[in-house]
Parts: C-alpha cells; structure tokens; sequence
C-alpha cells in the first residue's frame, strides 16, 4: 500500500487516479479537506477496494501513527501543504502550521514507524516530498534554469515554508538515515484544479465575462508543467530514485504570464466562441503587481532525463488544450467547487 498525503486536492487527487489506472496496489489517501481538498475530484473512485479515504491532519502524530501501524504503508507520497501565494501573503501562518510543523511531524511518525520496520521492508520504505521550484527564488532573464545544486532563496511566505519543510525532510536523511526522495516541479496545470491559480482563474473569469486580471505587465515567466506529467514524474522518482536525492522536474516550456493569458483566450475564441468584439481578450485587466513577485521560474530536468529517463511528454500547447477542454466538459464540478467557497 502507498500512502497519499493530501489527496484530495489538485496534484493529489490526479496521481492517485492515475496511479490506480495503472496499478492495482491499494493508496491510503489522508487530507484534512481544507478549502481547496475536494472529494469530488475522486468520486470515480467510490467503491474501488484499493483506495482508502482518512478525513484527519497530519500534524495529527497520533492519529498518523496509528493509520501507519494498522495499513502499514511502503511509502508515504507528501502532497499535503497549502500552496497559494496570495493567500500566503494575506495570512502566512496557516502556511507554517501545514507546511512546516505539519511535514515535521509527518516526518517524526515516519520516521518512529520505519524505525520498527525490518529487513526488506525497512529498505523499500520511502518518503517521498513534492516540492515546488519556487523554493529557489528568482532567476534573471539570461540565468542558467534552477539546478538541485542551486542555493535555496524563497521569496513569498509560501515558497519560505516549503524551502523549511524541504530542508527537514534532507536533514531526516542526514542525521538518522530516513530513506526521503525530494521532487521540485514547475507550475502545474491541468484537470481538477482550483480556480484561485492563474490558469483555471482566467477560464473561469473568461467563461463568465468578467475581467480577466494580469499582474503588472504579465511578463513574469513560469516554466508550465501538464499535472500528468508530473504525475509520472513522481511515480518513477518513488520506484527508481536514489533515497537522499532531489529530482527537479520541468518542461523547459517558459511563458510569460500574459502569453498564457493570450494562448487562453485564442483556446476559448476557438471552442466557446463569443459574438463580442474583439473575442476574449477583451476582458484582460492590467492590476497592481503582488509583493514580492518573483520574475522568471525555470526548471532545469536533466538529472531526472539523464538518471530515470524522465521527460515531458506534452507540450504547452497540447496540456493547455485538454486544460480548457476539461473545464469546459465539466461545468459541474467547476460549479461545485465555486458554490463551496467565494472565487473573485
């Protein structure tokens, strides 16, 4: 069995369909359902013996240990941590309780139940952290894409508490030989995510004629990753990774904010057409840039290409396509999810 930490939101919830698409060994999925953990996003699952749902915390340690002593996981795969920058910056603390105080108890429990574990299992356990590029900071427009060797220099709350939660889980490994496996990924995109990230925000904004907003001049550039990708991304780290290792996982795909913006309008004039004057685009709104706003992401994925044979297999152009596609297949669970929480 692998244990899933926050399963039910965007990453979560699409590695574990796809992991139980391809493999029939059961997954143990633990999220506190926070306002972006979704159950919708799983409910093809409803009745399938392999998948396991606990509704709890995991800096709950007693709770955790106790789904560790009954299911006895060989892996626990770490999704759960709050992930927004904007709403890191509004209120940060909730970003220290869950990625960093969450992830070290995490870590504790693990640690205590891989410690009780023997001979073969104790050498197949793993823990693997998803992480985020966003941990090294900023790049400028001509420097090299982030490298694993590259210092850590977050600049948002968020990016500050998963850079500490990255550094508990390496020093797991150095000091009392936790076998981790660390993945740094590029921006995401792709089904089943929450209308607060830029992609699904504009298609959600564009589908209702409301105004489309971009951050300053919307030339920040991000290095976009289609979730299925990662996904694979991921399984191939916890079958193959060397324990102790970080594997950076990108594309090499980077667009600027307003392109992506631009390329999502030319998707809806082509799919959802409007009779409005000027299609879609119409609606982009230039808005005060964010504190902090990093310029440039770039991931650079040779160690992962080079040592696991990992590489992207869709395009910008072919992820961003299903992305609006599915969106528009699915009003539902769009109109759901938005009938749970307000999205400006």
């Amino acid at each position: 069995m692998i244990l899933v930490t926050g399963g039910a939101g965007f990453i979560g919830a699409n590695f574990i369909l796809d992991w139980l698409s391809l493999h029939d060994e059961p997954i143990l999925n633990l999220d506190k359902l926070t306002y972006a953990g979704n159950l919708d996003n799983l409910r093809g699952l409803e009745g399938d013996s392999r998948y396991i749902f606990a509704h709890g915390d995991i800096a709950d340690s007693q709770w955790v240990g106790g789904l560790l002593a009954l299911h006895r996981p060989r892996a626990i795969v770490h999704f759960a941590a709050e992930s927004h920058v904007d709403r890191s910056i509004d209120s940060a603390e909730d970003f220290v309780q869950t990625n960093i105080v969450g992830t070290f108890r995490l870590l504790e429990v693990a640690r205590a139940y891989w410690s009780r574990l023997e001979g073969e299992s104790a050498a197949a356990f793993r823990f693997l952290q998803v992480s985020t590029d966003e941990v090294y900071g900023s790049l400028a427009s001509s420097a090299a894409a982030f490298r694993e060797v590259d210092r850590y220099q977050p600049n948002s709350p968020y990016a500050a508490s998963k850079a500490a939660a990255d550094h508990m889980v390496r020093a797991s490994h150095k000091t009392w030989g936790l076998p981790v496996l660390t993945t740094n990924s590029a921006n995401n995109y792709g089904p089943y995510q929450f209308p607060e990230k830029l992609i699904p925000h504009m298609i959600v904004a564009a589908l209702e004629g409301r105004p489309m907003p971009v951050y300053g001049d919307g030339l920040q550039v991000r290095d976009w990753l289609y979730v299925k990708d990662h996904c694979r991304a991921i399984r191939l780290v916890l079958e193959t990774g060397r324990p102790g290792e970080t594997y950076n996982v990108g594309s090499g795909d980077g667009k600027p904010n307003l392109d992506v913006v631009l390329a999502i309008c030319h998707l809806l004039d082509e799919l959802r057409p409007t009779l409005e004057l000027g299609g879609y685009r119409r609606l982009i709104t230039r808005v005060a840039d964010r504190p902090g706003h990093d310029t440039r992401y770039a991931i650079d994925p040779a160690k992962i290409t080079r040592e696991l044979g990992w590489k992207a297999e869709q395009s910008f152009e072919s992820g961003l396509r299903q992305t609006v596609q599915w969106y528009l297949d699915n009003p539902v669970w769009l109109e759901a999810v938005r009938a749970r929480i307000h999205i400006a």
